[in-house]
Formats: structure tokens, C-alpha cells, sequence
């Protein structure tokens, strides 16, 4: 399999420019990855890499665009570091996003910004929910109508752990694999489970079918074992940056990550034919949203 993986040499968080070439890698589901751009901790926010900072019984902290904090425990000096760290960190990957990728800024949303302490080997989840299944991001509850999922990594290890990840084939390339495993598609249903509240909106053919290739994927464990996969460790002190709606990826270990998420409609990427919603609406040949 040809590597999903693209390597870039950027250095500083505010340097970054366009490039046609690995643009197009991206929106074909590559993951960019940059192995001289960590994130650079301030001396007393070392003491905040301790899985004592999580809340009891929440996996990740996140901070919303607000500035709200959830998650954290500790007193009002602890939440207040937290809140600052997580907050630099957002800072620094829009600037990263916006180098990058100039075209999508006017119409980038802003997703919470997440810390996770946790040590992803001790978790202990469902199938459905365990990501260290290969997977496609799709959401039970919140559909999405085809915004891009833009995601932004770093590794802040303090033990110089990797955060080790497989990632896995072409979309389309899944979706060809899974389309006609899925089950169909049934308006009846998401308006019951709109009535219901399970679904926060109307769940639209796109999301029935992105959530298909999300289960299909997970439950196939002769699948897992036996794609085309590579194993990437990433290192501590280093950012990779995905559309995880279009990646296939696993995280199969690791412990104190940043990550930020960046939505984006699917019209303003700089192709919106290889978007997901465009992939599954040619494979199909229906209009999904």
C-alpha cells in the first residue's frame, strides 16, 4: 500500500504557507505530518502532565470556544493552567490551519480544543466506541451533512512515548469495500430517532452511511487484522494534522495529547469532488444531503 503519510519540515507554528501538492494529499485523506513542530509547554505546565488532572469519570478536558473548561480536576489555580495551556495550543494550531490552508478560513468552525491524559492502552470501551479499531469519524448523535472533521495533533508526551496510530486505506477505496454491506437508508427512522432526541437533527443519508463504514469497519475484525494498514509512531514533540472523517486510522497507544477540531463545509475545500460527501454521493449516484 502506498503510504497515507505526507512529510513536512515546518519548524514554526506561524511559518506555514500553501502548497497545491500535499493540499491535495490531505483532501484525499493523507495525514500531514510534522516531526519538528511540537508544542513547546511552559515550565510550570509540566505538573499538568498527570492523569490526576482528569475528573473522575470523564475520558478527555476539553475547552469550548467560549472559553468554558470541562473535565479538569483540581482548584481554581489548576483549572485556570489548564485552561491556558489548552488554549495556547488552540491558538497555535489555527495559525498552523490558516498558513496552510488560507482558502478555508473565512469558513472554518471552531470545535471544542481537548487534552487527553489518559493512557489509551487501559481504556476500556464497547467496539463501537473503541478507536483502537481502523475507523472512519462519524457521530451517532450529531449529524454533520458532510462537514469536513479537520483535526489537529500533537504528542506531548513527557516520557518521550510515541503515540502510535495504524492508518488504513483510501476512502474511497473503503467505501467500495463496505457500501454494500450497509444497511438502507430509512427517513422513517431518523425521524424517530429525532423525536426520540437520540439524533441532535435530522440524520441524513450521508450520516446513515458514514456511520455504516464506521461500524462495518469496527465489527469486521478480519478487516482489522488484514487491510492494507501501516503502523505510524508518532513521537513526542511532534503535529499531524488529518481530515479524520476520511482517514482510516487506530490509535493504538499513547498517553497526553493535544488535539483541536475544525469543522468545514465540504463545498469550500480547495476540491470539493474528493470530499466524502462527494466520494459517496458518486458511488451511490444519490444526492445524500
Amino acid at each position: 500500500m502506498e503510504t497515507q503519510l505526507v512529510e513536512l519540515d515546518l519548524a514554526d507554528w506561524n511559518a506555514a504557507t500553501p502548497n497545491e501538492a500535499w493540499i491535495a494529499e490531505l483532501e484525499a485523506g493523507k495525514v500531514l505530518y510534522f516531526p519538528k513542530l511540537g508544542f513547546e509547554l511552559l515550565p510550570q505546565e509540566h505538573e499538568l502532565l498527570a492523569p490526576s488532572v482528569l475528573a473522575e469519570g470523564v475520558r478527555n478536558i476539553s475547552l469550548d470556544a467560549e472559553g468554558r473548561l470541562k473535565g479538569a480536576a483540581g482548584d481554581e489555580a489548576r483549572q485556570k493552567a489548564v485552561a491556558e495551556m489548552v488554549g495556547r495550543f488552540r491558538t497555535q494550531a489555527r495559525q498552523l490551519i490558516h498558513g496552510l490552508l488560507p482558502h478555508y478560513t473565512s469558513a472554518l468552525r471552531l470545535a471544542p480544543t481537548s487534552y487527553r491524559p489518559v493512557q489509551v492502552e487501559t481504556r476500556v470501551q464497547s467496539w463501537r466506541a473503541d478507536d483502537r479499531r481502523l475507523h472512519v469519524d462519524a457521530f451517532p448523535s450529531r449529524p454533520n451533512y458532510g462537514e469536513r472533521i479537520l483535526r489537529v495533533f500533537t504528542n506531548v508526551n513527557p516520557e518521550n512515548a510515541p503515540r502510535v496510530w495504524r492508518v488504513g486505506e483510501p476512502f474511497e477505496t473503503v467505501a467500495r469495500r463496505f457500501l454494500p454491506r450497509a444497511k438502507p437508508y430509512s427517513r422513517w427512522q431518523a425521524r424517530w430517532l429525532r423525536t426520540l432526541r437520540v439524533t441532535k437533527s435530522f440524520r441524513s443519508e450521508y450520516d446513515h452511511l458514514m456511520l455504516q463504514l464506521h461500524d462495518g469497519m469496527k465489527s469486521d475484525l478480519e478487516y482489522q487484522k488484514n487491510a492494507p494498514q501501516e503502523t505510524v509512531p508518532f513521537p513526542a514533540g511532534s503535529v499531524w494534522v488529518c481530515f479524520s472523517d476520511q482517514t482510516s486510522h487506530a490509535v493504538m497507544s499513547g498517553q497526553y495529547m493535544l488535539e483541536q477540531t475544525l469543522h468545514l463545509p465540504a463545498a469550500r475545500q480547495y476540491n470539493p469532488d474528493s470530499s466524502p460527501l462527494a466520494i459517496l454521493s458518486r458511488l451511490t449516484g444519490r444526492t445524500l444531503v
